[in-house]
């Protein structure tokens, strides 16, 4: 039932901040996004129903958990799955600062003196790092033109769905007493994970120019990737995580209460811990 005069409606929740995509809204097909004349989408905060889908463990495995909060907070994103690696990250951020403020306590240990303390770090500036991958360039091999783009939302999960069950395998590797066995199994299981890497190397792909003609059937670039020399699959493979990392968060900088030292700490999003 939609409930259309509700005289509380004056109380529901507003946008808090606004949020422009690293991105800037390419690679997008219409319908995806609602493009705003600025380019600032608004984020709400999250509702109460929100945040207990944010800590279901089996939503957020499959990806529902993260596609819900987008529709909630974010609903000029009218399509979450298509949402692709360069903005992920920052819309995350951008949702958890609109709920629970721009502040967020990490905790970290000196590489130096080993002391442990909490480092506290602004969302909002770690917003303005954020930089979208350019993929707009073409990497040039011999007579191949090679032109990549982003993994959406959807692609991205099924990546790590397909990890979460390598990881599986290599535990129960672990747990095998005959050499015999567990080498055949490690080998395996590396196969797999090799052949994970070149699906998902080939899914970036959007297309390869060849003389007089351009290839974007996915299968023809996996069976191409796979029969490619390894010297060409090394510089295709590179040359796509170069792209990758230009979007990734940064090491966050670090100066220890302890003793003074200053290191870089990693700092990704674990999803199981962001948004409590």
């Amino acid at each position: 039932m939609t409930i259309q005069h509700n005289p509380l409606k004056q109380y529901f929740r507003r946008p808090t901040i606004y949020i422009k995509l690293p991105s800037g809204g390419k690679y997008y097909a219409p319908g995806v996004i609602n493009q705003t004349e600025n380019g600032e989408l608004p984020v709400y905060p999250m509702t109460a129903i929100d945040d207990i889908t944010s800590q279901t463990p089996d939503a957020l495995f499959n990806g529902s958990a993260v596609v819900e909060l987008i529709k909630s907070c974010i609903p000029d994103i009218r399509e979450p799955w298509l949402i692709n690696n360069i903005d992920l990250d920052a819309i995350l951020i951008a949702i958890r600062s609109a709920s629970a403020g721009t502040n967020l306590d990490i905790d970290t240990t000196c590489p130096k003196c080993n002391e442990e303390a909490k480092y506290g770090l602004n969302l909002t500036g770690l917003l303005s790092t954020i930089k979208a991958g350019d993929y707009s360039k073409e990497l040039q091999i011999n007579e191949l033109t090679i032109k990549f783009r982003p993994l959406t939302y959807k692609e991205m999960n099924e990546v790590s769905m397909h990890q979460f069950e390598l990881q599986k395998i290599f535990a129960n590797i672990e747990a095998t007493e005959d050499v015999m066995e567990k080498n055949i199994k490690t080998k395996d299981a590396l196969t797999n994970i090799m052949s994970i890497s070149m699906k998902v190397l080939a899914t970036t792909i959007e297309y390869i120019r060849a003389p007089g003609e351009v290839v974007s059937d996915n299968e023809y670039i996996h069976d191409f990737l796979q029969n490619c020399d390894k010297n060409m699959y090394e510089q295709v493979k590179n040359y796509h995580e170069n792209i990758k990392k230009e979007a990734e968060l940064k090491p966050l900088k670090v100066k220890c209460i302890h003793c003074g030292h200053e290191y870089e700490k990693s700092f990704t999003l674990n999803l199981s811990d962001f948004f409590g």
